[in-house]
């Protein structure tokens, strides 16, 4: 066996697993933790290298190979990693499939979200805090609320999470607040008053319009039900022990129309007390 070194255009030795192409770029060829051969690349052996002009400037090969080996050492998946933000966040979804048809049209809103920004198409072993951050600012400037932003990012949070469990990445560039990057400016809810309250069901009593819904205001009033919840009640209610069994409400799709589904979470199906307003409620509307 020749005992020669290869040598670059420089006339620089090479280690094992180095070459130099016909058009100066450099390669290393390494063997990944599934025993298949990858290949990393650089116009630069060295960091002192300068990039040849009209070049994507990058990181050195030398640079590179010792990221590789260290994380071949530590047992990362340099391959895994290279995966794209889009293709990890699928991959999270691919392993929950019985889930409600809300839950799955949030998914798409997001997955349409990561196709139509930068970060979308990144490798995830590329994707660091800070381009996690400008990714909330951009979406913030598209127009999206502060907890739609939040939402997305919990989600990305956990496939980020994920991919550090397979051994693909080292951390999770979404560990951060959002509100040290974005200002909440969501409007807090304000609660009627009893003196409010009694004052809008005195209004919608007398009212010629609105006193035909006074009944079924009293009954979400009296009960907290929410509107989806409260349309889809039926004629089948416990009157004899003045219970509300909650156990589906009735939604609208753009494509399916209006639909009946059941609670997003066990906590969503419950029995509610009736008051005795709520009751003679009930009773004048069936």
């Amino acid at each position: 066996m020749s005992n020669v070194k290869r040598k670059d255009s420089k006339n620089r030795n090479l280690r094992n697993g180095e070459s130099q192409r016909k058009d100066g770029r450099y390669v290393y060829k390494y063997t990944d933790i599934y025993g298949k051969p990858q290949f990393i690349y650089s116009w630069k052996l060295v960091p002192t290298d300068k990039t040849p002009a009209g070049k994507r400037d990058d990181i050195s090969l030398r640079e590179k190979e010792t990221q590789i080996k260290k994380d071949l050492n530590d047992g990362i998946d340099t391959v895994g990693g290279k995966m794209t933000v889009c293709q990890l966040y699928d991959k999270k979804n691919s392993q929950r499939k019985n889930i409600k048809r809300a839950t799955e049209k949030g998914r798409q809103y997001l997955m349409n979200a990561l196709k139509n920004d930068p970060l979308g198409m990144r490798a995830i072993d590329t994707v660091k805090q800070s381009d996690a951050k400008e990714w909330a600012i951009r979406m913030s400037e598209k127009g999206y609320a502060y907890k739609t932003i939040d939402n997305y990012k919990r989600s990305l949070k956990a496939s980020f999470y994920m991919a550090i469990q397979d051994d693909c990445i080292r951390k999770n560039p979404f560990e951060f607040k959002l509100s040290d990057v974005l200002e909440d400016d969501t409007e807090q809810k304000v609660i009627l008053t009893p003196e409010q309250e009694e004052r809008l069901l005195a209004f919608m009593e007398k009212d010629k319009i609105y006193s035909k819904y006074y009944d079924e205001v009293v009954l979400l009033l009296e009960t907290g039900l929410r509107i989806s919840e409260f349309c889809g009640l039926t004629t089948h209610i416990d009157m004899q022990n003045r219970i509300l069994n909650i156990d589906h409400q009735l939604l609208k799709d753009s494509e399916m129309g209006y639909y009946i589904e059941t609670p997003k979470t066990k906590n969503g199906k419950r029995e509610l007390p009736l008051t005795e307003r709520a009751y003679q409620a009930i009773q004048r509307i069936l």
